[in-house]
């Protein structure tokens, strides 16, 4: 089969599902309003709390969302065939995943910028919430500990991507001062920053960075880890405006930039996709792709971690209520093409079937290096790039997308931790949260070795973790909506699909632990224990919230009054 078709109808259900259905949501169930004061402008501070031009924001969002996981998700996926991937991709992102990252985004700028954690306190119970605050801390801590491997991977096996990956962090500094301390053109601004980055592809392309060994006394594969989780530190305390928010905003762009590229080399070159719609050959041990499909594919359709994003940076920044749909919805649909991207680099990007079965010989093969070799291949085919310019192109993607999630990830633990000591009742400042967050996740990422074997010791668990997180994220939403005697349905149906699947793919992991991997084995069960407790308390507190008198549509200052209670 050509690959073009598959492009052209996932392109055309999310045009759909943005022009249409979000502009349904907005409108007719959150009803978002352009004279609501966000808590950018309510509690604004220069540091968390800044109103943001909603292009900027997007970039934000979007980039931080976009890790590596929607293309490392959807590349593995394709081991069952590229139609059921295909299928959870356009329908989870239009109608699941918009949704989801909308309604987190609205319910945190409703209450003062809270993070969904703490809201779950307001809305489901102290209890509910102590326990939500483990399975974030469990999430965010599983990100950052493989980000950093994953990043530390392709700096090792594309040398190339070193130069753009480092340089786009001095980028991001002089595009924040332009436009925050200058006042310059975002639109110049924006030009000159993609064209910089680029430039640094080439850059990398022709001067190629591999460290000695030892440097400093450690292995290239430890010094790469220490330096990610050093930046991302310093990155988390420093004001959102000054990195963290341009770097994002610029990578973008430019991450867009290399979608395009991919997409046109597509529609250039027609590749033919060798691998199966449907795989009825998949090699032994491979598990059933119900229900393991959906969480595999979590980033890319739907992702709990995108709700923490939407919660504790994004709504911190929403200039207007109105400007959600834009940052939210579409960051999702921005996501849903990485996804989309990835799955076709992953099954047209190799000349046979043959090739293709080389590559997925067995369950968890493929992932970021299917995505960075095929994806050359077709960039290679369409536009005529040199192959190792292509493949530090993608490269480049990979490592950006992966970065901007890793640091924003830390800004977020950094958040729960200080949100746990509240629930302490002890004070954490925002540097010995930070230390903390540093010393847990290198703590877990050393764990196995100097190289970074641990930071996907738990990975395992993060599919299933993240999605019973995004169901957890819908209660709060629904809950929200029943309250406001709006229709709760956008919510509630993929909370009910998402958690099903996410629900039974933790208990067939648990049978898979059992015997074979105690600390998983362990960590699941916490897992399995908090859901089902918030989930029950949450069914309890969606029959409340319909028994109770409707709320005004005012209604948001009291509940800030009683958050503050």
């Amino acid at each position: 089969m050509n690959a073009l078709p598959l492009l052209l109808i996932g392109l055309a259900m999310f045009a759909g599902g943005y022009f249409l259905y979000s502009k349904f949501l907005g409108n007719r169930v959150l009803k978002l309003d352009p004279s609501f004061r966000t808590p950018a402008h309510e509690r604004q501070d220069g540091v968390d709390f800044v109103p943001t031009n909603k292009f900027v924001l997007w970039g934000h969002h979007f980039t931080s969302v976009a890790g590596a996981a929607p293309i490392v998700g959807p590349a593995i996926a394709v081991i069952w065939g590229w139609l059921p991937a295909f299928l959870w991709v356009t329908i989870g992102t239009v109608f699941f995943a918009g949704m989801h990252d909308l309604g987190a985004l609205w319910a945190s700028a409703r209450n003062k910028g809270r993070s969904i954690g703490t809201l779950s306190g307001r809305y489901i119970g102290g209890r509910g919430a102590r326990l939500f605050l483990v399975v974030i801390f469990l999430l965010l801590l599983m990100v950052i500990a493989a980000f950093a491997v994953v990043i530390k991977n392709l700096l090792i096996s594309t040398p190339s991507a070193v130069i753009p990956a480092w340089g786009a962090v001095v980028v991001a500094l002089l595009v924040g001062q332009a436009v925050y301390r200058f006042k310059m053109s975002l639109a110049l601004v924006t030009v000159f920053g993609v064209a910089a980055l680029y430039g640094l592809i080439l850059l990398g392309d022709a001067f190629p960075v591999e460290l000695p060994d030892p440097i400093m006394g450690m292995s290239p594969a430890t010094f790469w880890i220490v330096a990610l989780f050093l930046y991302a530190g310093i990155a988390s305390l420093l004001p959102v405006w000054v990195l963290l928010q341009p770097r994002d905003y610029i990578n973008g762009v430019q991450l867009f930039v290399g979608l395009g590229i991919l997409f046109v080399s597509v529609a250039l070159s027609a590749p033919t996709i060798v691998a199966p719609a449907l795989n009825d050959a998949v090699p032994a041990g491979t598990p059933g792709l119900l229900p393991l499909l959906f969480v595999t594919v979590a980033c890319g359709a739907i992702s709990g971690f995108h709700g923490m994003v939407s919660s504790g940076t994004s709504s911190k920044q929403l200039d207007k209520e109105t400007d959600a749909r834009f940052v939210g919805y579409f960051g999702a649909v921005g996501e849903g093409m990485l996804a989309l991207g990835a799955i076709i680099a992953a099954t047209a990007g190799f000349r046979t079937l043959a090739d293709w079965e080389n590559v997925y010989q067995s369950f968890g093969d493929g992932g970021v290096g299917a995505f960075v070799t095929g994806g050359g291949q077709i960039v290679n085919s369409g536009l005529g790039l040199p192959a190792s310019l292509s493949a530090t192109v993608l490269a480049t993607m990979a490592i950006l997308f992966a970065a901007t999630t890793m640091d924003t990830g830390v800004r977020l633990l950094r958040f729960v931790v200080q949100e746990a000591g509240d629930v302490a009742k002890v004070k954490i400042n925002n540097g010995v949260a930070t230390l903390v967050v540093l010393a847990v996740g290198m703590g877990l990422t050393f764990s196995q070795g100097a190289g970074g074997e641990g930071g996907l010791r738990i990975w395992p668990l993060f599919g299933t973790s993240n999605q019973l997180l995004a169901s957890l994220t819908l209660c709060i939403v629904a809950i929200m909506l029943i309250r406001k005697r709006r229709n709760p349905l956008p919510a509630l149906v993929p909370l009910v699909f998402v958690f099903t699947m996410a629900f039974w793919a933790a208990i067939v992991q648990l049978g898979n632990f059992w015997g074979d991997d105690w600390l998983l084995f362990a960590i699941d069960v916490v897992i399995i224990g908090a859901a089902l407790w918030v989930a029950f308390e949450a069914v309890f507190a969606m029959r409340r919230a319909s028994r109770e008198p409707p709320e005004a549509l005012d209604a948001d200052a009291t509940e800030n009054a009683e958050l503050k209670g």
